[in-house]
């Protein structure tokens, strides 16, 4: 039987960097479901879909062929056969996926590709619904999160590092706009699982939320 580690937050909170550190130590394969969302999203946008044009969205998504590989131990999102890990972090992306992704189209094809990763391996899965939609019977569940401060003076200091031109306040207010639509949305919206345990990454180190998530496992 596979082992499987979920971790669910709000954006910004760490998931995907702490995910990708723990399948590492532990030797298990990381799903970046968020990731596979955004590949979505970004089909959606380069097809001209409006990000309130729901029928065309659950019509559209249908085309989208998304999947995962692995490249020297790196995971590789793949649409329609093309590498778009580059393309995934940009805000427009960030927020089309946050409309998207409650479709009910575009959510069963994603949980049902995101299911069949978990049955056959050992994963460490990080989204907004893992343990309490894709992956209820997890056997570690976690709920990451930060304040929203923190999370939005991460993601300034990520986007000048590349370079690009950002605003604090903005970055901050994104993310609490972000935030409500991911807790209020009508299909599996975020929420912290019953039997989640709570990690507030705000005053942590990498490591050290690395570490207290191995030591769930034990």
């Amino acid at each position: 039987m596979s082992y499987n580690i979920a971790i669910d937050g709000p954006a910004g909170a760490g998931k995907s960097t702490i995910a990708k550190l723990v399948a590492k130590r532990m030797h298990f394969i990381y799903v970046d479901t968020g990731a596979m969302y955004r590949a979505m999203a970004l089909y959606l946008i380069r097809r001209g879909v409006g990000a309130e044009e729901k029928e065309k969205i659950e019509k559209v998504c249908q085309e989208a062929q998304i999947s995962i590989e692995y490249q020297n131990g790196e995971q590789i999102v793949l649409l329609n056969g093309e590498n778009v890990n580059g393309l995934l972090r940009t805000e427009e992306v960030g927020n089309m996926a946050s409309v998207s992704s409650p479709n009910r189209a575009v959510r069963e094809k994603m949980v049902q590709i995101q299911k069949e990763l978990a049955e056959k391996a050992d994963v460490v899965m990080d989204g907004r619904d893992i343990g309490t939609c894709v992956l209820p019977d997890a056997q570690v569940k976690v709920y990451l999160t930060a304040s929203t401060k923190v999370r939005a003076m991460r993601r300034y200091k990520e986007l000048e590092e590349k370079g690009e031109t950002c605003d604090l306040a903005k970055i901050e207010a994104d993310i609490a706009e972000r935030d409500h639509r991911d807790m209020t949305r009508e299909l599996a919206p975020l929420q912290q699982a019953k039997d989640a345990v709570l990690i507030d990454s705000s005053e942590m180190t990498i490591e050290e939320v690395a570490e207290k998530i191995i030591a769930l496992c034990k």
